[in-house]
């Protein structure tokens, strides 16, 4: 195999595909990165995958002789990095890979190709939407996963499917955030449900290309829902592939969980309540609750007492209801409002202690809020 690339589009393409090579690989073929040139016209194809996840990219390239190799994927990922600004000329001879580029040269040694794993077929498309809204949507919602593996159906992000509305979940059983969006179905009556790693999730949402489509494709497992564990989804963006095996779980009943009815309401502006939160919890440590007093016209924010660090710093709000109040985890309070892509924040709530309701700002009155992230509060005395 011998070919010529870009550099720039070469470094990019080996470091996307280099997402998906495992930290501790099971076998040592899997810390390698396929590459294939099949001759012509084709651009080489670039791959990796561990028994989970695949990714799959490909870089127009000048070829000179086709072929197929198999090379460390991170060392391939840092040299390519590094390369100074010039065409980068890569050949195989024998068991080694010769990378050229400008004065440097460097040689890898070569993996034993025929023991790499098939990489799965990539599902036939269910779907797709803008990638910039997916990738927010993905982000919106990851941060309330929980990173406990012993229960692994939480260390998911639910995606529901139902006609031309997306719906994505998760939640580590303290905190639940929801986030609906419309998706363009290839079937209007289409109805499916995948629970998608979120690790899996928030790497393939950083990697997306800005401004393009993302198309989702559902195995026929996921999309019937008869094999959920022997389901699979991928992501097409740009050319470039990712899939994973679902979590062989059911997700947890959450819509329940919501408060139908609130006993006060507040609405805020979001970015200065969330500087606030930011400076009060300042004082705060992991275990230390951010307090928030609900009065008509304000709210309040104060953490630390006693002999302790103390802050306290007033906004001004809109409030309805007798006055509240709540604490939180710090973080926990962040993740919800961070997420919160209005000008104004909604919180609603029911009683001190029972769980709170934040969402965004919905563009029609009474329409329902396309982010909910429902909090519960500490109890403090």
């Amino acid at each position: 195999m011998r070919f010529r690339v870009d550099r720039d589009a070469f470094a990019e393409a080996v470091a996307w595909t280099a997402r998906a090579l495992p930290a501790r690989p099971a076998v040592p073929v899997l810390a390698g990165m396929r590459l294939e040139l099949p001759g012509g016209d084709a651009p080489l194809r670039l791959s990796s995958f561990d028994y989970e996840v695949s990714a799959r990219a490909q870089v127009d390239v000048d070829t000179q002789e086709p072929g197929a190799v198999l090379v460390s994927g991170r060392l391939l990922a840092e040299i390519a990095r590094n390369l100074p600004p010039a065409p980068v000329d890569v050949a195989v001879d024998g068991a080694r890979v010769l990378v050229t580029c400008g004065s440097a040269r460097f040689t890898l040694l070569t993996l034993p190709i025929e023991d790499y794993p098939a990489l799965p077929a990539m599902p036939r498309t269910s779907g797709g939407l803008p990638a910039d809204a997916f990738a927010a949507a993905v982000r919106q919602v990851v941060p309330a996963a929980s990173r406990d593996d012993t229960l692994p159906m939480l260390t998911g992000v639910d995606l529901v499917f139902d006609g031309d509305t997306l719906t994505l979940a998760a939640t580590d059983r303290y905190r639940i955030a929801v986030r609906r969006l419309w998706w363009r179905p290839e079937t209007p009556d289409l109805t499916a449900e995948a629970l998608v790693p979120a690790r899996t999730l928030h790497d393939l949402a950083r990697s997306l290309v800005p401004g393009g489509n993302v198309d989702i494709a559902l195995s026929a497992a996921a999309a019937d829902g008869t094999a959920q564990g022997e389901g699979m989804i991928g992501f097409d963006n740009n050319g470039r592939r990712t899939t994973t095996r679902l979590i062989d779980s059911d997700f947890v009943t959450y819509a329940s969980r919501f408060p139908a009815e609130a006993a006060a309401r507040a609405r805020v502006a979001t970015a200065p309540l969330l500087e606030a939160v930011k400076r009060v919890a300042l004082v705060a440590d992991r275990s230390t609750p951010v307090r928030l007093s609900f009065t008509a016209g304000q709210v309040l924010l104060e953490a630390g007492s006693g002999d302790d660090a103390q802050a306290v710093e007033a906004l001004e709000a809109h409030y309805e209801g007798e006055p509240m109040r709540v604490a939180f985890s710090h973080e926990y309070l962040l993740d919800g409002l961070g997420a919160v892509p209005t000008a104004t924040a909604h919180l609603r709530f029911t009683q001190p202690t029972k769980p709170v309701v934040i969402t965004d700002d919905p563009e029609d009155d009474g329409a329902e809020p396309d982010f909910r992230y429902l909090v519960m509060p500490l109890r403090v005395s």
